[in-house]
């Protein structure tokens, strides 16, 4: 959920800030990590909202393949932003970045000036350019961060793209259904109102439903669009879609692929930071938040484990918060101390596992609802025109 945040940071003083939290604790939590003071949170209305106003988010892949070409190229870190202040078209991603070279001028390092704007460069970000700053190697860490947000695109693309077919499916079948509830039936009830006692108890049941949309079609009408707004208000609620989530996580079937899903970013995400010189533990804190809410205890009960002198193969183990396969691979990380590498290959190997479940289950799921479309507006065209039928057979 989203929350607005009035805070003081360090340069810029009062400013308002919205933040993606999953409560007010977490949004002040990432003020005050970024080393702002919050002076007030409220959640901000993410309901029934009219406003049309469209809201430009900060190209921060774009901004990272730019400034790393430019980087590679032989300018310098400030001339790099000089660059990309003259070439930016849009005003608020340009007032950013201005911003940013400005503290650059004053002697700030790259990574503190990225901290004042926490809704445009996320944590994980900051650490990357952190971690850059002590090996000096800034073009390498662009290039992780912009490997890593590539994949986690790639996969959330692909897992968005397998749902759209069937949804465009169930909803061409459900508008040809209701269309021919509401307009087509009522046409044929009024046909057969002499002959309905005759007729099979479904067509009758059909007919009479057509009798009732002719006859109350604005009452039926105003009920659907009471019904409809409230169910897309119970949707939009988080609370609503929290609840929903931790029903699917209890089914074994879809939990499971859920699970491993989290543990595909969770993996990618730790083996990048480590990558990047960041200590393990410190890399397990910042991930946790990537993770669903009743896995981030069990990051910080591995993080516990780990300080204790126990390897992180052991610790994910006994936490749950790896699978057979990962677990192995993190034992030969272990004796080749490439764990940043190995992590990567965990999470490459999971997003392939859960590429192939999707493809699998989006095949299985087209079929069906093919069948159960076909069999519903099947059924109501078979009822509707049965009656006729009947009539045709006792004049022969």
């Amino acid at each position: 959920m989203r929350f607005e945040v009035k805070a003081v940071l360090t340069g810029q003083g009062t400013v308002r800030l919205e933040l993606e939290a999953n409560n007010e604790e977490e949004a002040r939590r990432q003020v005050t990590e970024q080393g702002g003071m919050v002076l007030s949170v409220r959640k901000s209305f993410s309901g029934l909202s009219f406003t049309f106003k469209s809201k430009t988010h900060f190209p921060l892949v774009h901004f990272s393949q730019e400034l790393l070409s430019l980087q590679t190229a032989g300018l310098s870190l400030v001339e790099s932003i000089e660059t990309l202040v003259d070439k930016e078209q849009d005003a608020s991603n340009r007032q950013i970045i201005q911003d940013i070279l400005a503290r650059l001028y004053e002697g700030v390092t790259f990574s503190r000036a990225l901290e004042d704007y926490p809704q445009a460069f996320p944590t994980l970000y900051i650490a990357t350019v952190r971690a850059s700053e002590r090996t000096g190697d800034l073009p390498e860490a662009l290039t992780r961060f912009i490997t890593y947000q590539t994949q986690m695109d790639f996969v959330r693309k692909k897992l968005v793209g397998a749902s759209i077919y069937p949804v465009l499916l169930l909803a061409v079948g459900l508008l040809v259904s209701v269309f021919l509830l509401v307009f087509v039936v009522p046409k044929f009830s009024a046909i057969y109102d002499d002959i309905g006692a005759d007729l099979p108890w479904l067509s009758v049941l059909l007919i009479k439903w057509g009798q009732f949309v002719h006859e109350r079609g604005w009452a039926l009408f105003i009920m659907a669009s009471i019904f409809f707004g409230a169910m897309f208000y119970t949707v939009s609620r988080p609370t609503f879609r929290a609840y929903v989530l931790q029903q699917l996580w209890r089914i074994p079937a879809i939990g499971e692929h859920m699970r491993v899903y989290q543990l595909a970013r969770f993996y990618k995400t730790l083996g990048m930071l480590l990558r990047g010189g960041i200590p393990i533990t410190q890399a397990l804190e910042m991930v946790s938040g990537l993770l669903q809410s009743h896995l981030r205890p069990k990051v910080e009960a591995a993080a516990v484990h780990i300080r204790e002198g126990k390897t992180i193969s052991s610790a994910m183990e006994m936490e749950g918060l790896t699978t057979a396969v990962g677990n192995r691979m993190l034992r030969v990380g272990e004796r080749t101390g490439l764990m940043g590498d190995m992590m990567e290959r965990i999470g490459n190997f999971h997003d392939e596992e859960i590429s192939r479940w999707v493809e699998w289950t989006t095949k299985l799921i087209e079929p069906i609802l093919m069948a159960v479309i076909g069999v519903v507006i099947g059924g109501i065209i078979i009822l509707m025109y049965m009656p006729i039928f009947d009539l045709a057979g006792s004049i022969n």
